[in-house]
């Protein structure tokens, strides 16, 4: 499902002032955009993969589910909402791949005769802590 397209409707924008160095440009143009994914109200995702969505947003799940993705970067608004857009297209194509479930297999005989090694030699170090004539 590479490529999953998101609809502009379950996405909000707000564009707050950005933080830093600007000059009176970062006073009173707001730059930085702040993308909410309502990922409740999807309808193109399946359930699977939503909820490995939620486990990767992390801290950018908000109490209401939605993701909230924040770009700052840039100077111009329009940049910063191109950037988070592709990060949070980014973050969807990652929960799309399904994690491989890995198979059990026998221990190999080397891994064995290791273990069987490595008890040995602790074995013999503990032998060594004894008093002379214990037994």
């Amino acid at each position: 499902m590479s490529g999953a397209l998101i609809p502009e409707a379950d996405i909000e924008w707000t564009f707050v002032r950005s933080s830093g160095p600007g000059g009176q440009n970062v006073n009173k143009v707001a730059s930085a955009a702040q993308l909410r994914f309502l990922l409740a109200s999807n309808r193109t995702l399946p359930p699977a993969v939503k909820q490995r969505l939620k486990r990767l947003a992390g801290r950018r799940l908000a109490d209401d589910g939605s993701i909230v993705i924040t770009a700052r970067a840039q100077r111009s608004q329009e940049q910063n909402r191109r950037a988070a857009r592709e990060r949070l297209q980014e973050m969807v194509e990652r929960a799309c791949v399904e994690p491989k479930i890995r198979k059990r297999t026998a221990p190999t005989r080397a891994s064995r005769e290791r273990r069987i090694e490595a008890k040995k030699q602790r074995g013999a170090a503990k032998r060594g802590r004894r008093p002379a004539g214990w037994e």
